[in-house]
């Protein structure tokens, strides 16, 4: 076994990334361009707050520090890898169960990252405003009240 197996993780759900970058080893910028590649590892706490790991996270990053040093694959190859590992979810069943006969791994791939980045986009959305919301220079959409009581007279 090699020594990445042996890694023992806290019993904790919650990791703050310097904790991460001591249990895997490795530096800061490595686990964020990691994060960059696969944007669903790691949970931002609050807007603006410290990024915080669950346990899932630690262990796919322990995973994927194996694929890429010990198995020698690229950033690719490892995506490619842990969504062949990773059971598919009720939801990606039902939508791309149909025609994912009909599709190579290519184009089911694509599906995937931009299903993430809708949920993404979704959870920027739901945010309430002033809740890391507008920088400088941008705007916020407000809804106004709707009007009661008044009628166009016809």
């Amino acid at each position: 076994m090699s020594q990445l197996d042996q890694v023992e993780i806290p019993n904790r759900a919650l990791f703050r990334q310097p904790e991460v970058c001591e249990i895997a080893k490795v530096q800061p910028y490595v686990l964020r361009s990691w994060e960059a590649e696969f944007p669903d590892l790691g949970v931002a706490k609050t807007a603006g707050g410290p990024r915080v790991y669950r346990r899932v996270d630690v262990e796919r990053v322990l995973r994927l520090k194996h694929l890429l040093y010990v198995e020698g694959l690229t950033l690719a190859g490892a995506r490619r890898k842990l969504s062949e590992e990773s059971p598919p979810s009720a939801a990606a069943d039902e939508g791309l169960g149909e025609v994912s006969d009909l599709l190579g791994a290519e184009a089911r791939e694509r599906i995937l990252q931009v299903r993430q980045g809708l949920r993404e986009l979704s959870a920027m959305l739901s945010r309430h405003p002033g809740e890391g919301g507008a920088a400088a220079g941008e705007f916020e959409l407000q809804v106004a009240p709707a009007r009661k009581g008044r009628r166009r007279k016809t």
